[in-house]
This record gives structure tokens, sequence and C-alpha cells, in this order.
């Protein structure tokens, strides 16, 4: 490989591993396999070793984990919280005890093991016996205060007493149980809301949420692995044993090894044995136990000497696809299933399999009756990863992907740049139909909890109910004709439904079920434009100026409103009573920044992120997503990202800092 070469491939790794890792911290969006990751990040780092001089500043072998998130204050750790480097192979794990031994020589020593939970790893700081801050890893040195919703979590003591001084710090990882993970599901099933992909990323996504309310609900737990202070025991093994006696959660898996033999038998004792547990694993940590040993093998730049972290594969298994499947949603997206010859698979029998779409399709080569391999890696729908073609029959054909909808018949559609078919038939698809009223009246929308899944599916069959809107009316006769309904029964829903019309105008705005229109963006486009007939009205330039609006979802909302069939249900719901317009808030500081707008970036040494925006609306201005000639300000912080400086630069914007945020608003206060 040239120099020029070495230039491009190191260029295009750095650019590709810093987006996984994006998707995966800041998004809870798992792209690659982790081994696919840490393939990437090897071959990154050999180049790197191989030609010094072309390391990029932006490179990802330069950071210890993910980045920081947006919503909480940022915290500086006390001991830095580094990553452990990572192996899936045995031949590694024996070199990396041959350092060991090289280091300590004479030195008798031993292996603390213990499983590798799949979850978000925390600190937890303690002083004077008392909970006072939980604290995410964050890249490493700084993390994000998340102790509110910390302080939920049941299996973490907000008081404990361990006599090692005043202040010491626990470290652990939270993790949502399978069990739990599977009841959240079913409950967004039942709402015909999308559903989590797997319990790591939901626990990750659940922990940065700003409602502590909705963190309990969803029974996050916690395992802890670290006791830090100035006078822990001199083992590692000691320091757990001494969590474990202080009423902390710790994983009763661990065991001392005192060789790399029995670390390979640990390792593959619990290769199979670890999908009994309820919560996700995706390896095994080694750590040398004496703290006296930790201190003599020391660091390296990213990980420490004296640990290593072993992962499992991804688990995958063989086996006949028999058939597949069509299923439209609520949107008329329409997505392919594998139905298989059922395998064991990470301790569960497999019988469905995702498919994706018709890209996933043809990059596969996938025909009915192949031998595919099927993998679980986390994910609660296993997907098809490859087709064994040494097994394929010479009568198979290649898979033709539908072209009408199986529920229809309509033709379907496929948008430019989207991978997924669409049925069209918005009105007459029957499970669009009932999928669109499930997500009408879900708690999250208008709330009215007296109506099921399978009590929809009767109103629709009886042509009761064939839009939201018909539901306002329903009159108590039309549900006695419903089986298993009686008058309380009938009374309670058509109760729900009146009570369902005081929803504010963000919820009805969700209800509406909108594409690409979640809650987060109801809510903000309500606050934003007040009523639906500005909203309606509004166009592309004014809806993609609203925080967190991009084309794509503007798109959306300009198709919605210009269909006279959206315009009369909408029409019908207003007239039913429906609320359509936000309360305007009064609770203006001053206007000091009336008219202008603001881009936020980087780490306050005062502020929150969300609290700057907060002050910022309530002097008037407003708070924009993204740097454009239309911008007014751009408060720079720590570790703001140089491509938005440059920006901001070229368009001559105005980059100020934190105090001089605050001399704008200390103006008008004087």
């Amino acid at each position: 490989m040239t120099h020029e070469e070495a230039a491009k491939q190191i260029e295009h790794l750095t650019e590709r591993i810093n987006y996984f890792s994006d998707q995966y911290y800041l998004k809870d969006v798992s792209k690659v396999t982790d081994y696919e990751f840490d393939i990437l990040l090897e071959e990154l780092i050999a180049l790197e070793n191989e030609y010094p001089d072309l390391k990029l500043n932006t490179s990802p072998t330069q950071r210890v984990g993910g980045a920081l998130t947006k919503n909480f204050d940022s915290v500086i750790h006390e001991y830095p919280m580094l990553s452990l480097a990572n192996t899936y192979s045995a031949d590694e794990l024996k070199q990396f005890d041959q350092r060991i031994i090289k280091i300590l020589g004479d030195e008798p020593y031993e292996y603390f093991c213990e499983l590798k939970f799949d979850g978000v790893a925390i600190s937890l700081k303690y002083n004077n016996d008392q909970l006072k801050q939980g604290i995410t890893r964050g890249d490493g040195v700084r993390g994000d205060d998340v102790t509110n919703n910390v302080r939920t979590i049941r299996t973490i003591p907000l008081a404990t007493k361990i006599p090692i001084g005043t202040a010491f710090e626990v470290r652990g990882e939270i993790y949502m149980s399978k069990t739990s993970f599977e009841a959240l599901n079913r409950e967004r099933e039942e709402a015909s809301e999308e559903l989590y992909a797997n319990a790591r990323n939901t626990a990750s996504g659940t922990l940065k949420m700003q409602d502590s309310k909705i963190v309990a609900k969803r029974r996050l737990d916690c395992y802890v692995y670290s006791l830090l202070g100035e006078e822990t025991p001199a083992m590692h093994s000691k320091s757990i044993l001494q969590l474990q006696e202080s009423g902390f959660n710790v994983s009763p898996t661990f065991a001392l090894c005192d060789s790399i033999d029995e670390v390979l038998n640990y390792i593959n004792k619990w290769e199979t044995k670890r999908f009994d547990l309820d919560v996700e694993t995706d390896g095994i940590v080694i750590k040398v136990d004496s703290h006296k040993q930790q201190r003599k093998l020391g660091f390296t730049a990213k990980n420490p000497r004296w640990a290593i972290a072993y992962k499992y594969k991804a688990e995958n298994a063989c086996t006949k696809l028999l058939g597949i499947s069509y299923q439209v949603g609520r949107t008329g997206a329409v997505t392919p299933v594998a139905e298989l010859d059922p395998v064991q698979l990470s301790g569960t029998t497999v019988k469905r399999a995702s498919l994706h779409n018709a890209n996933e399709i043809d990059r596969l080569d996938i025909r009915v009756g192949d031998m595919v391999f099927v993998e679980k890696g986390g994910e609660i729908i296993p997907k098809i990863t490859g087709v064994d073609i040494t097994q394929r029959q010479l009568n198979t054909h290649p898979t033709v992907y539908i072209s009408t909808c199986p529920d229809c018949n309509t033709q379907l559609v496929r948008e430019p740049g989207e991978a997924a078919h669409y049925c069209p038939n918005i009105n007459g698809c029957p499970p669009q139909i009932k999928g669109r009223i499930q997500h009408f009246v879900h708690r999250k929308a208008m709330n009215i909890d007296s109506l099921g899944e399978k009590t929809i599916a009767q109103l629709f069959e009886h042509g009761l109910v064939k839009t939201p809107a018909d539901l306002y009316l329903l009159k108590k006769e039309d549900i006695l004709q419903l089986e298993g309904y009686k008058e309380l029964s009938a009374s309670n829903i058509i109760q729900g439904i009146e009570n369902s019309k005081s929803t504010p105008f963000a919820g009805v705005l969700f209800a509406l079920g909108i594409r690409h229109v979640g809650k987060t963006v109801a809510e903000k486009l309500a606050t934003h434009f007040m009523d639906i007939d500005k909203l309606s009205a509004a166009p592309m330039e004014e809806l993609i100026n609203v925080e967190d609006i991009g084309e794509q979802i503007a798109i959306s909302l300009i198709n919605y409103f210009v269909d006279p069939t959206n315009q009369k249900e909408i029409r019908v719901l207003r007239d039913a009573g429906l609320i359509f317009k936000s309360q305007p808030a009064n609770n203006l500081l001053s206007s000091s920044l009336t008219g202008k707008t603001f881009v936020i970036s980087g780490v306050f040494s005062n502020y929150g992120r969300d609290e700057l925006k907060l002050l910022i609306k309530r002097h008037g201005g407003k708070t924009l997503s993204s740097i454009s000639s239309k911008l007014d300000y751009l408060i720079a912080g720590e570790k703001m990202g140089p491509a938005k400086r440059s920006k901001a630069e070229k368009l001559d914007i105005a980059i100020i800092s934190e105090a001089e945020f605050e001399q704008m608003i200390e103006l008008d206060d004087q």
C-alpha cells in the first residue's frame, strides 16, 4: 500500500467508525455487530501504527468510549472510566497472559473473571454513606449526571456503609432484564408502536430520559463490579465481597482463576449457560486480582494492561427457509419475514427472522428452500445473515419481491431513497386502518385505555369504525353489539372516548399518526406553531427552521395536510371537541432575545444544554438545530466541533461564549 492509499484508507476508516460510534452511543442504533466494529478498529490501529504521520485528530483510536449526550449536566470523572481491550480469540488471551508474566516475573497472581453484561456503564459516587451522584461513562473523561434516574433503580442503595473512608465510588452496569424488555415490547406492540431492537440500547435510551417517572416504570437494574476509594482492600475480589455485604447487587457468576487455562474453562462454561440468565451478556471480563499488581502493570494510552474483555461471537445457526411472508404496518410499510424450520438459538426456539426489505433479499440472494444462517446477537427479532450456497438445491428460484399489498391487493410503491415498499391505500387497507386507530387510542396519544386491539378489530369488522374520527360518533348501543360487552364495559368505553377530548394539542397531533411525527416532534411542532391552522399552512422553509425538523419530516407534514381526506378527518375531530390549539405560556422573563436565533454547541460550565434552551425561550429567543444563514448566534462551549465553528465563520455568524450570552440576558434586566 502506498502512502497516498494509506491516507485514503485511514480517512475512510476514521469516518466510518466514528459514524457507527455516534449511531451506537448517541442514537442507540447498532449499525454493525461488535465483531465487525472491532475488525474495522483493528485495521485502523494497524494502519496508524505503520503510518503514524497520517493519524487524524478525529481518530476513534484516541477516544476511550462514546461521545457525550446532550440532555444532562456534564461532570468530570475523578477516576477516568477507561474501556477494555477486546478479543475474540483464546490465543490472544494466552498472549495477554504472557505479557502479565513478563511484567510480574515470578510473582504469583490470580485472575478475577466475571460476565460482561450488555448495558450502560455507570459511576456511583457516595459521600458520608449517601448516594450523591450517578454519572454515565460519556467519553471516559466526562460523563452525564443522571442521578435522578439512577435513584429510581431499586438495586442501587441510596445509603450504605463501607469502611474505606467518607467518600468512595462504585462502578457498575445498568441494564434492562429480558423480562422487563419483553414486557415493554408487548406494551408497544399493543399500541402499534415500533418494537425496540434490543435491551442494551433500550436501557441506554431510558437512562437518558428527562422524566424519571418513566424511568422508574421501566424497571432498570444494575450489577456493580468495582470499588474505588482511598482505603480499598488489597484484592479486587475482596472489594467485590465488601460491595456484596454492603447491599449492592453483585452478580453471583464471578470466579477466581489461578491460571489462564482456568480462565478458558470459565469462558467455555458460560458460553451457553449465560442464556439461562435474565440479562443479556456478550462476553467475559478478566482482571488481575491484586490492586498492587494492577498498579505495577499500569495502562496504555487507552486501556488498562491488567484487564481484557473476551467477547463471544453472536450465536448463529443454520436452518431451512420454508417461506417468506409479508406484514403491513400502520404506516403502510411492508416488511418481509423469513418463515424458518424451527431452530434453537440463544436459548430460544426461532421460527421467524427479519429480512428487513427488498434490498436485503437481493443482497443475500435468498431463496425459499435455502439453508440460511440465522443470528441473534441481542436482537429481539433474529436476522438472516447469509445463505449456505453449498446446500442450495437446483430447483430453487430467485425471490421476486411482491408487487401488491398482501392484505388489500393494491400496487405497492417505493419512494426514491427509501428501502421499504409501501401500500398507498391508506384509507382502504385493513391493517393500516386498524393500526392507525390503535395508535390513536394509545396512552401516549389520546389515552383511551378502555379500547384494546381486539375491540378495535371488532369495531372495524362490524363497520362501526373506519377512521379515528368515527370513535367520536359511537353510541353505547354500538358497543353492545360486540362480543363480550355488557352495560358497564360499554359505558366505560364511551366515557373513555369522552375523557380523551381533554388531551392537549401535542397529544392530538401525535395521535393523528402523521408519518415521521413521533411524540417529541409533535410536542415541538405544537409549541412552535401553537395551533393546527398555522401548522397546516406552514411552508417548507418555516417547517425546517423548527428544532429537529428536517426535510423528510417537513415533506411528510405538507403531504398530510394537503390531502382532502385528512382535512376532513381534522374537521370531524375538531367538531367532536378535540383540542387543536396550545395554551400560550405567559412565563417570559424578558424580551431581550426576541427575534434572535441561537444554536448551542459544546459543554458549558453553568448550564446544561436544555437549561440554555429554556433560558433563550424565556427571554423571547429561539433555538435552531443547525447552522444556516438565518442564524444569529452560535453559543460555543468547550469541545465544540470544529466543523460548526468553521461553518459559522464562513457565514459570518456571531460566535459568542457562555459569559457573553449571560451579558445579553442581563442587559434587559439593568
